[in-house]
């Protein structure tokens, strides 16, 4: 089993980040609705979209976004 992340999708192929490289898998190979971004687990030839760890990074990515754009600014001497 290994874990990785959809980085993209072009056309029929699914680019998977596993291990900090990526991989590609056919599309068809997931399950209905997956999408970039989302967390998946393969084993052997069967890939599952991993909810929790999606909804996860999803949430630390937008935490990220609102630190950054709320954040004062140095030149607004805030």
């Amino acid at each position: 089993m290994k874990k990785g992340i959809i980085d993209r999708i072009e056309g029929d192929i699914a680019v998977i980040e596993l291990d900090g490289k990526t991989h590609d898998f056919q599309k068809s190979l997931l399950p209905d609705g997956a999408k970039a971004g989302d967390a998946v687990i393969i084993c052997k030839d069967k890939i599952t979209v991993d909810p929790t760890e999606t909804a996860k990074r999803r949430q630390e990515a937008e935490d990220l976004m609102s630190e950054l754009f709320n954040a004062p600014s140095e030149s607004s001497g805030e």
